[in-house]
């Protein structure tokens, strides 16, 4: 089977997932022919992206959320501004999309949450079946549980996830636990995508904090602490422009540009996280067992950072409040069901991605990596 990527670029959760799932395809006999990324001129492609996928990658305009001026939280207004002014530039793109879709000769398109792949199969009708997969289309499953509060916002959040399923044959939503699979809404629920690097690590527990901030605005606010507590070390990552690779504030604290490899290096032995929130590295932590601080920076933030706090992953602040995560990590503990969860990954997400294209539902034999259960390995 042929299968083309396209990746929504904000972060680095979704491009960390499509790595994980070309690797788990190679590995079952399939190939990865394109991946298409969305760029804009305020995200960069990460490195370690270019470097670690193996298939050709290019790039198309799509559009992005944009910060407010204290490049913290999504300014909504100025977003959606900025991007009705680019909407000529997301046609081109979606004619691009199409094209390159029929053109890779793949038999099925796996859409990582990009909202012009769902536009371009609502307008343009490729004839290429459709999977969207993504931790987002959680929201649209009936049983999720959403923060208090915020109606209108988490009202656009699920219209933006509505769009970006269209044309979807299935939709695979990544979750934290188990759900029931919902026939209305097609969706099916698996375990996050997390990286054999992840599966493979040894978890110690250092002396220093670790974090990663997708705006690089809460630096002001991981200084301000760090100038009450230089007894604490900080190391935190963003993808702040222009900055060195390492801009070493002291002895105690560092500010590291996003790579993957020194990412996971410090997860694995670092004291305890804190984040903005993001899915994949929640999930890295938790695997890992290190108690978590999240500080949202948007609604889809708030909603998993709920979900992860009502999966016993940590707590939630609207600063970086670094004493409170301490304070929590005393008594944290794993939790191990989730890692067993994390552990049938491979075979639920492959289940559904060749089941998509067999009318016989024929059963398949999944290559797993050194922690499956052989007994699970024949559907």
């Amino acid at each position: 089977m042929k299968v083309i990527f396209i990746v929504q670029g904000e972060g680095r959760g979704h491009l960390t997932q499509a790595i994980t799932l070309e690797e788990l395809l190679r590995r079952n006999g399939h190939e990865v022919v394109e991946v298409l990324v969305g760029k804009s001129n305020s995200r960069r492609l990460p490195g370690f992206f270019n470097r670690t996928i193996q298939a050709p990658v290019k790039r198309f305009i799509s559009p992005n959320f944009l910060p407010t001026p204290a490049n913290k939280r999504i300014n909504l207004s100025r977003s959606i501004a900025y991007n009705l002014l680019k909407i000529p530039a997301y046609i081109k793109s979606m004619h691009y999309i199409r094209q390159r879709i029929e053109e890779s000769g793949a038999d099925l398109v796996i859409n990582f949450y990009e909202l012009l792949t769902g536009l371009t199969y609502c307008f343009m009708r490729p004839s290429v079946p459709q999977i969207s997969i993504g931790h987002q289309y959680l929201f649209l499953h009936p049983d999720f549980e959403f923060p208090p509060r915020q109606s209108v916002s988490l009202t656009l959040l699920r219209l933006f996830t509505r769009l970006t399923c269209i044309g979807a044959k299935e939709i695979l939503a990544l979750s934290f636990r188990d759900m029931a699979y919902n026939p209305s809404t097609r969706i099916k629920i698996v375990p996050p995508l997390l990286r054999k690097e992840v599966l493979a690590c040894e978890s110690s527990q250092g002396n220093y904090i670790h974090g990663y901030m997708v705006n690089a605005g809460f630096g002001e606010s991981i200084m301000n602490w760090h100038a009450r507590h230089k007894e604490v070390p900080l190391h935190f990552f963003w993808d702040k422009q222009d900055e060195e690779e390492i801009c070493q504030i002291d002895e105690t604290l560092s500010f590291h540009q996003i790579n993957d490899v020194e990412f996971l290096r410090y997860m694995a032995g670092c004291k305890a996280y804190a984040t903005t929130a993001g899915f994949e590295s929640v999930c890295e932590a938790m695997y890992l067992g290190k108690p978590l601080l999240m500080v949202p920076a948007h609604i889809e933030q708030d909603c998993n950072a709920y979900d992860a706090v009502r999966n016993g992953a940590g707590i939630t602040s609207t600063e970086f409040n670094l004493e409170e995560l301490l304070e929590f990590s005393k008594g944290y503990r794993p939790n191990q069901a989730f890692i067993d969860w994390v552990h049938t990954c491979d075979w639920r997400i492959l289940r559904c991605i060749e089941n998509s294209l067999s009318p016989t539902r024929l059963p398949v034999t999944i290559r797993p990596y050194p922690y499956c259960n052989i007994s699970d390995t024949h559907l």
